[in-house]
């Protein structure tokens, strides 16, 4: 692998792998491709902007015609599909967004890959294809029991995945990613959300009792998780990535305002979501045992290193909380809080 297109890759786990591959291999070309919807943002590739071996072209996933001419001019030889519609409250209100990018966006990239010969891509998924498991731990071999639009719309994905690999032998590999937090991550997620809410004293809609339990995994661990897959990775395999560090949402809320400063006044009970799944939990034993990873991040460090970049960066999320931001956050939360 020389020339990589990243997709997705102005988003927050993609322009984190963006970042930390430009540096990491200067022999690559690094090729990103976006559709810049409101979630992708080119501040978060501020820091290689002027790299000699990266390359941005903007573009939707789903058009093939796009998706051909930036493989063909690039000289592509492997494929990072980041890219996808990721919230599972917008799904909810919204699932066409969903199916159109995490379903016919990956059968775009594999069929284009496809047939320019194109044998290695590489798929970023998600714990949430699985459901909710009560007690134990998920392996990659369980049955997938998606909850939610965005969920079952990344199961969708995947099991084109598997038939590209089966039926035309393409190196096709997935990583299903547990909760993942760290900067630039879009403030519609909890933690960014609430970090940046609870920075302006605004109240946090916290869903149901806040007992639903989450694994955390900080984005840099997730990167290097994802790099050593797509270089290591058997064809045709699936890897949980895990943080090893479950909590309640309640107990991470509680510990990101205690890093803050701020009192847990702040926090709200709101009417829970739709179908909101109460426990994700992976187990990294394949990917420890066959690929040798484990997260090296403590979540206490991480989520303290966390909160300190949005302090310390209100140039970046301040200008993206206006406008489609404050509709969205109208539509979700303010009956929820004019309730509680």
């Amino acid at each position: 692998m020389k020339n990589i297109l990243v997709t997705g890759g102005a988003g927050f786990i993609g322009s984190a792998f963006v970042r930390r591959a430009v540096q990491k291999y200067p022999n690559y070309r690094i090729v990103v491709l976006d559709k810049l919807t409101y979630a992708g943002n080119m501040d978060n590739l501020l820091p290689v902007q002027n790299a000699p071996n990266y390359r941005f072209e903007r573009g939707d996933i789903t058009h093939r015609e796009t998706v051909e001419r930036v493989l063909q001019a690039h000289q592509i030889d492997a494929i990072v599909n980041f890219a996808a519609e990721s919230h599972v409250d917008r799904s909810i209100l919204d699932p066409d967004a969903f199916i159109n990018t995490d379903v016919v966006g990956v059968y775009t990239l594999l069929d284009t890959a496809r047939q320019l010969g194109i044998q290695r891509l590489h798929h970023v998924s998600t714990d949430e294809v699985y459901g909710s498991i009560e007690q134990g731990f998920f392996r990659e071999g369980d049955p997938l029991l998606p909850n939610s639009p965005y969920a079952a719309s990344k199961a969708g994905g995947e099991m084109m995945l598997r038939a590209y690999q089966v039926t035309y032998g393409m190196h096709t590999t997935v990583t299903r990613g547990s909760n993942t937090f760290g900067p630039y991550q879009y403030p519609e997620k909890v933690v960014p959300f609430f970090i940046t809410e609870a920075l302006e004293d605004h109240p946090l809609p916290m869903y149901g009792d806040g007992m639903q339990v989450r694994d955390w995994l900080y984005v840099d661990d997730h990167c290097d998780a994802i790099d050593t897959v797509l270089h290591q990775g058997a064809p045709g395999t699936i890897y949980n990535i895990g943080g090893e560090h479950e909590m309640h949402n309640i107990d991470m809320t509680r510990f990101m305002l205690k890093t803050l400063g701020k009192p847990e006044s702040l926090i709200h009970y709101v009417a829970d979501r739709p179908g909101h799944d109460l426990r994700y939990a992976l187990t990294n034993d394949k990917i420890r045992a066959e690929l040798g990873w484990t997260p090296q991040h403590s979540f206490e460090r991480a989520m303290e290193a966390t909160v300190r970049w949005y302090q310390q960066n209100e140039w970046w999320w301040r200008k993206i909380k206006t406008g489609e931001y404050l509709d969205y956050y109208k539509r979700q939360y303010a009956a929820r809080l004019a309730e509680a």
